[in-house]
């Protein structure tokens, strides 16, 4: 056959997809093509050198899929549309003009939608999800900091380029389409177009099998990393969605009360009643631990350090020493080395700091929750003390000066307008200021205090200060060191060396105060953050994201407590509850935490559970004993990983005994069950109903 063919050349245009087809084919391959480039720029960013090529490949079919799904989702509806004689984008100028306009806002959204994403998963090494809907709420800190992080301006200039290559593209197509012969006939009309919408509707169902594809696939990779690197954005982001509603289950509540009765020591919890509230202190229940108390304290000083990742500070063996000071006032103080963050979030962090209560909310903090605003800190029962807050930027951000100005009887916040240091970058002024500023504050305090300092410098745009560039020296290691120290840049590092630093500045500048003698120091971080952890952890920091939750407790007080290194499981929810058996005053507490060094005690903290809820990966868990188990929001087995770095893996099995894997079920199903409802049922009590505490 040759073209001059008049009649199998008619034969063959007969049967030739229609043009609409053709030019919709066109759209998706654009579509297509930008998803698949910037997830080969994520594998050339995130990719390890132990990471095979099967691997590889695996991340690429399945984020084939999930990319094909969306074609399908946005080229289907136009699909039906453009099979309607007067409305195809060959049918008029004014037909052809609006189907341009469309076509190029979807691929211009898609590019923008990548961009986003590929700066959410550089930061967090997730993609992006509904999480980031809160970020709204503070638009305008969110806005600087992504300014002063990110180059925004080249990177919105490479946009509109792109677009604009794009959408001549699309044009240019869309003339080559108009100019060809749609001789095809009614009956191959109708096959092309059935055809075309079975394509769609199989990638959309992702499969051919019973159960369509689901985000959760991606997990099936057995890794962190891979799972967000084969997701789409748009598939984690519509996924999270289906899990943002408040409440809890109270029949389940009840049905988990005897086994958190006997783990909290509240016999007002039953299948009946449902009163958490347990009293403690001198003459009440329990008094001021023996062991490495001394004494008890006048004043606290609790500091919230931000992103103080475990696996990456000296304490933990970082092959860059990045926290030596850091170690060693863990060496002088009483250091729970085993200690988890509920979930990842500064806002979150704060929240389960204070009311000890996991913030279990799906996408917005529970700080941002109306519902919740009145909450019980039993910060409130140290009557005697005046409590102060200090953070370098702005309390209103995530809604945290709702939970503390609502909850926190006669506190005084110090935000950035308060101090006489010039502020940084949208976190305000620098951490060293804020801890030289907070000591000049508590140094003048007649009356015992407490006081709470955050952190915000370990954090995008990782600014270290011009005034502190004398005497903190900036250095810069290679791509291997930085990898195998769990860092992503020297930005990051240095940043989190300057946090060191202000420790530094802070202890020896409190240290020539009178206050320092009689003050306890209490170090944590509001979480960690995602990463490699290499081999000095057990697989499942890095795999199943554990590196993003541990963090070092450190009660520092010379004087006060004699140095201990405690490895039982510690969770954040238990700080207020051991800082007040510290001081020994009488508390009230309606929470899930318990004073950890009374519980050495009573049981040298075997029975310590830490409750974990990863709301990027969509999953609820505990740490206990030496496993890490984990189910998913949707349900489904558990899974059961070795997370003990001190002790090897038991030898005869990968996974715990099934009577201990029902066990750690239980308790994931008891811990998140009772959280959710306690968020609801934690209200601060009324003036009169306070313990009389005091620190002395």
């Amino acid at each position: 056959m040759t073209p001059a063919d008049p009649v199998n050349a008619s034969f063959s245009s007969r049967l030739a997809p229609p043009r609409v087809i053709r030019w919709l084919a066109t759209v998706g391959l654009v579509i297509l093509g930008i998803t698949t480039a910037f997830r080969v720029l994520a594998l050339g960013t995130f990719v390890r050198p132990e990471d095979s090529a099967e691997a590889i490949a695996r991340i690429l079919v399945l984020g084939l899929r999930y990319d094909l799904r969306l074609v399908a989702l946005l080229l289907l509806p136009a699909l039906v549309i453009g099979s309607i004689r007067a409305l195809q984008p060959f049918a008029s100028r004014t037909a052809a003009r609006a189907w341009l306009v469309a076509a190029a806002l979807a691929v211009t959204t898609v590019a923008m939608v990548q961009i986003i994403d590929a700066f959410h998963l550089r930061y967090l090494q997730q993609r992006l999800n509904a999480s980031v809907l809160g970020f709204l709420t503070d638009a305008g800190i969110s806005a600087e900091m992504a300014w002063q992080s990110y180059p925004i301006v080249r990177v919105t200039l490479a946009w509109l380029v792109g677009s604009a290559a794009l959408a001549w593209l699309l044009v240019w197509r869309h003339r080559v389409a108009a100019r060809s012969p749609d001789a095809a006939t009614r009956r191959a009309r109708w096959t092309w177009g059935f055809g075309a919408g079975v394509c769609g509707v199989v990638a959309i169902y992702g499969r051919v099998s019973q159960y369509p594809l689901r985000w959760s696939d991606a997990f099936d990779l057995r890794d962190h990393l891979h799972a967000h690197l084969a997701l789409s954005p748009v598939e984690s982001f519509v996924s999270s969605l289906d899990f943002r509603g408040s409440g809890y289950d109270e029949a389940v509540v009840r049905s988990h009360a005897p086994r958190m009765a006997a783990y909290l020591g509240a016999p007002g919890v039953t299948a009946q009643g449902l009163d958490f509230v347990r009293r403690f202190g001198p003459g009440i229940a329990g008094a001021t631990p023996a062991g490495p108390v001394r004494r008890a304290p006048r004043n606290v000083v609790l500091v919230i350090c931000e992103s103080f990742s475990g696996y990456k500070s000296s304490v933990w063996g970082n092959p860059i020493d990045t926290t030596p000071y850091f170690a060693q006032l863990c060496r002088e103080g009483v250091l729970f080395d085993d200690c988890y963050t509920p979930h990842f979030g500064t806002a979150r962090g704060v929240w389960a700091l204070l009311t000890g209560i996991p913030d279990v909310e799906m996408t917005k903090t529970a700080t941002r929750n109306p519902a919740l605003v009145d909450q019980h800190v039993i910060l409130n029962d140290f009557t005697a003390a005046e409590k102060l807050y200090f953070l370098g930027g702005s309390a209103s951000w995530a809604n945290v000066r709702g939970l503390l100005s609502n909850n926190v009887r006669g506190l005084r916040i110090y935000e950035e307008d308060a101090f006489r240091s010039p502020r940084v970058d949208v976190w305000g002024i620098s951490d060293t200021s804020l801890f030289l500023e907070a000591n000049a504050i508590l140094a003048r305090e007649e009356k015992p205090f407490f006081a709470v300092i955050q952190t915000a410098g370990n954090h995008r745009p990782y600014t270290i200060p011009a005034e502190d560039r004398g005497a903190f020296t900036v250095i810069e290691a290679t791509p291997a060191e930085l990898a195998a120290a769990g860092f992503e840049s020297n930005e990051e590092l240095n940043a989190f060396r300057y946090t060191d630093f202000s420790f530094r500045a802070f202890i020896e500048a409190a240290r020539k105060e009178r206050y320092f003698a009689d003050t306890l120091f209490v170090f944590i971080g509001d979480h960690g953050i995602g990463g490699n952890a290499g081999n000095r952890f057990p697989r499942a920091w890095t795999e199943q994201g554990l590196t993003a939750f541990h963090t070092p407790l450190l009660f520092y007080a010379p004087g006060i407590l004699e140095p201990r290194r405690i490895s039982t499981v510690a969770s954040m929810v238990d700080v207020l509850p051991t800082i007040a058996g510290i001081a020994g005053i009488p508390y009230r507490n309606g929470s899930l935490g318990r004073d950890l060094l009374r519980q050495e005690q009573v049981d040298g903290g075997a029975s310590n559970v830490a409750f974990i809820i990863d709301h990027h990966n969509q999953t609820v868990g505990v740490r206990r004993g030496g496993w890490y188990a984990t189910r998913r929001f949707a349900g489904g087995a558990a899974r059961h990983d070795w997370a003990d770095w001190r002790h090897p893996a038991p030898s005869l099995s990968p996974a715990p005994a099934s009577a201990l894997a029902e066990e750690n079920e239980t308790w994931i199903d008891a811990l998140h069950q009772t959280s959710r409802y306690l968020l609801f049922h934690n209200r601060k009590p009324a003036r009169g109903d306070a313990p009389a505490g005091s620190l002395r």
